[in-house]
C-alpha cells in the first residue's frame, strides 16, 4: 500500500488495559479513510443492540489520506453507537486533532471496554499510557481539565486533547467532548459514551514524517487546493465573519428559528450577528491545523469579578452560527453579552450546544403552557430572553439535577414524550434540528442524513435556491439530496473540511489520489460513496432505525419559511424516496 496513505489502527482495551497495533490495508484502500473506515470498523466492533452506554459500545477515531498532506484536510471523524438516538452516531472535530493521530502513525484508533476506576489515554507515538484520572474526574470545566492535562502530557509534536466536563460524566445523552480549544466532537453524545466508560480524556501526539514518492506532482495539487482556499472566493466568507454570517441573511429571508421556532424571523436579530459581533466583541481567528484559513473566531468579553469593583478578566469564547441561533435567537436571546456567557457556560460543562438550545426552548414553551410547572424546573422563571436564568437551567441539566432535568438530559424527543408538547419538539430522528427553516428539502435531509444534521445532505442550500425557482417535486429533491450526501461520504473519508466541499471537487480529488497513490475515477468514487451511506443506515437498520418512524414537528408546518408553509405531504415523499435510492428495503 502507498506510505502516504494511513493503514494501522490501534485497538485499546480500557477493561484489560491493554492494547495492540493492527495493520489494516483492507480497510484504507477499500473505504479510504474518515467515515468509510470508521462505519466499517463500528459493523465489527460494535455488537447488535448494544447498550449505548455499556462497555460494548466502542469509541471509534478515524483520519484520512488527505489529512497532513493537503490544506483544509483539517478534521478527525468519530463514531459510535449514540446514547441520545440508540443508532448510528457520528461527530466530527478540528483542532490539532487529525494531525496529531495521523503523525502519531495512525489511521484509525478503536477503544473498547470499561475501566473500573476514571482513567485518561495518552497516546505518544507507539506507546499507550492508562492514567489515573481520579483527580480529575469531578471537575466541572473542560477548560480546567485541558489546562491541567497540558502540564501533565509535555511532550515533542504535534499534541491534541479530548476531554470531558460534568455533562460527560453524568452522562447527558448530548454531552460533548472537548477538543484542544473550542472545537468539539458535539453531536450525538460522545461524551456520554466517554463518561460511561469513566475515560475523562484522551492526550494523542505524535512526532512522525509525511513523505510523498512524487513531491513534484504532490507540490501541484497542493499549490492548486492552497491557492484556491486563500485567493479565491470560496472560503473567503469564513475567514471574515466567519459562519455567524448566516444570522442576517437567514433572519432577512425568515429562516432563522426564533423562540422555539415560534417565529422565523426577529428585529433584534442583527444584535448576535457575525458582523455585530466582528465589530464589537472579535478577539481573534484562527484555524485547526493545517488549514490557511482561519474561520474559527473568537470573542474577548470584559467580565467583572464579583468581589472586586473595577477589576476585570477578558474571558476567550468562541461563537459559530449553529451555536448562536441554538443559544441565542432558538432562546431569544438578543444580548450579545449575555449570549456568549451562555455559551462560555456550554462551553465548560461540555454540553452540546445545539442540542441543549433546543431543549431550553421546548422546555421554556412547555413552562408557559403549563406542561410542566416551576417545581419541575426547580423554580426557574424560564422566560425567552432571560439568559441568566438559562445559565443556571444549563447547570442543572448539565448534572442532573433532579427527575425533570434529567428527561431533558435525554433530548426533547424523551421529555415530550413523558411531559407532552411534542408538536413543538423540534427534534427530527431523534436529534434536535439545526438553525435552518429555508423550506421542506432540508427538514428532509434532517430526517434521511446518517447524523440528522445540516451537515449531512444541505438541504438547507437547495431550498434557498429553489425560493427563487420553485421547488421541484419531492422525487427530484430526494435525488439531488442523495446525490450531496454520497458525494460528502467521500470528503469526509479523506477526511476534509465540508467549508471547502467547493474546492474538493470530484476532478481535483481525483487528482490528488492520484498523487498519493490511490487510483479512482470519479464514478468510482461516487459509487464508493453510496456503498458508505448505504452501511450506515444498514447499522441504524440493525439498531432499530425505521424511516416509518419518523416523526414530523407539526410547529415546522405552521411558521412561513421562504419557500411558503411547509407541505407534510410534500415532506413525506421526498424522505420516502431518499430512502429508496439508498436502497434500503421496502418496510
Amino acid at each position: 500500500m502507498s506510505p502516504e496513505v494511513p493503514s494501522r489502527v490501534a485497538y485499546i482495551d480500557l477493561s484489560r488495559r491493554r492494547y495492540e497495533f493492527v495493520e489494516r490495508p483492507d480497510l484504507f484502500e477499500e473505504y479510504l479513510g474518515g467515515i468509510g473506515v470508521a462505519v466499517k470498523l463500528l459493523m465489527e466492533e460494535c455488537p447488535r443492540n448494544a447498550d449505548p452506554l455499556g462497555p460494548e459500545n466502542p469509541i471509534i477515531f478515524s483520519v484520512g489520506p488527505f489529512n497532513g498532506l493537503f490544506p483544509v484536510a483539517s478534521k478527525t471523524v468519530s463514531v459510535f453507537k449514540s446514547p441520545h438516538t440508540k443508532n448510528f452516531g457520528e461527530s466530527h472535530a478540528g483542532g490539532r486533532s487529525s494531525m496529531a493521530i495521523r503523525l502519531a502513525g495512525y489511521g484509525a484508533i478503536v477503544i473498547k471496554g470499561r475501566s473500573e476506576t476514571p482513567v485518561y489515554l495518552a497516546i505518544h507515538g507507539d506507546r499507550v499510557y492508562f492514567r489515573d484520572a481520579s483527580a480529575l474526574w469531578g471537575m466541572s470545566s473542560t477548560i480546567t481539565v485541558g489546562r491541567v492535562l497540558r502540564e501533565l502530557e509535555p511532550g515533542s509534536g504535534i499534541r491534541t486533547i479530548m476531554r470531558i466536563g460534568l455533562a460527560g460524566e453524568r452522562m447527558v445523552s448530548y454531552a460533548s467532548v472537548c477538543v484542544d480549544t473550542f472545537r468539539h466532537f458535539g453531536r450525538l453524545g460522545l461524551g456520554a459514551v466517554f463518561g460511561s466508560k469513566k475515560l475523562k480524556a484522551v492526550v494523542i501526539s505524535g512526532k512522525k514524517s509525511l513523505k510523498v514518492s512524487d513531491p513534484r506532482a504532490f507540490r501541484e495539487v497542493y499549490d492548486e487546493i492552497y491557492n484556491l482556499s486563500i485567493k479565491s472566493s470560496l472560503m473567503k466568507k469564513y475567514y471574515e465573519l466567519g459562519t455567524p454570517m448566516n444570522v442576517n441573511p437567514l433572519n432577512s429571508i425568515e429562516a432563522l428559528p426564533v423562540m422555539n421556532l415560534k417565529a422565523s424571523r426577529s428585529d433584534k436579530a442583527s444584535e448576535i450577528s457575525g458582523e455585530r459581533m466582528a465589530r464589537d466583541y472579535l478577539g481573534r481567528r484562527f484555524s485547526c491545523s493545517h488549514c490557511p484559513v482561519s474561520c474559527v473566531h473568537i470573542a474577548a468579553l470584559r467580565v467583572p469579578y464579583e468581589t472586586e469593583p473595577y477589576f476585570y478578566k477578558t474571558v476567550m469564547i468562541s461563537y459559530d452560527y449553529e451555536p448562536t441561533y441554538a443559544l441565542g435567537s432558538m432562546l431569544g436571546v438578543f444580548d450579545p453579552d449575555g449570549l456568549l456567557k451562555l455559551l462560555d457556560s456550554v462551553e465548560k460543562y461540555g454540553l452540546d450546544a445545539m442540542s441543549t438550545g433546543v431543549a431550553l426552548a421546548w422546555a421554556t414553551e412547555a413552562l408557559e403552557r403549563g406542561l410542566i410547572g416551576k417545581d419541575d424546573v426547580m423554580g426557574l422563571e424560564l422566560k425567552f430572553g432571560d439568559y441568566k436564568a438559562y445559565m443556571k437551567a444549563v447547570e442543572l441539566l448539565a448534572t442532573r439535577r433532579n427527575e425533570f432535568f434529567s428527561d431533558l438530559a435525554e433530548g426533547v424527543e424523551h421529555a415530550s414524550s413523558i411531559y407532552g408538547g411534542k408538536e413543538f419538539a423540534l427534534a427530527f430522528g431523534g436529534n434536535e434540528m439545526p438553525g435552518y427553516h429555508t423550506g421542506p428539502l432540508a427538514y428532509a435531509g434532517f430526517m434521511t442524513g446518517g447524523r440528522h444534521s445540516h451537515l449531512d445532505s444541505a438541504g438547507y442550500s437547495l431550498d434557498q435556491k429553489f425560493a427563487k425557482e420553485g421547488l421541484p417535486s419531492p422525487e427530484e429533491g430526494a435525488e439531488l439530496l442523495f446525490k450531496e450526501e454520497a458525494w460528502r461520504q467521500i470528503l469526509t473519508s479523506l477526511v476534509v473540511c465540508l467549508f471547502s466541499r467547493k474546492i474538493y471537487k470530484p476532478e481535483l480529488v481525483v487528482k490528488g489520489l492520484k498523487v498519493i497513490g490511490l487510483d479512482f475515477t470519479e464514478d468510482g468514487l461516487m459509487e464508493l460513496g453510496k456503498r458508505i451511506l448505504r452501511m450506515k443506515n444498514e447499522f441504524k437498520l440493525r439498531e432499530g432505525f425505521s424511516p416509518d418512524r419518523l416523526r414530523i414537528p407539526r410547529r415546522i408546518t405552521e411558521v412561513k419559511s421562504p419557500n411558503g408553509m411547509i407541505d407534510e405531504d410534500y415532506l413525506k415523499r421526498a424522505v420516502k424516496r431518499f430512502y429508496e435510492l439508498v436502497g434500503l428495503p421496502p418496510s
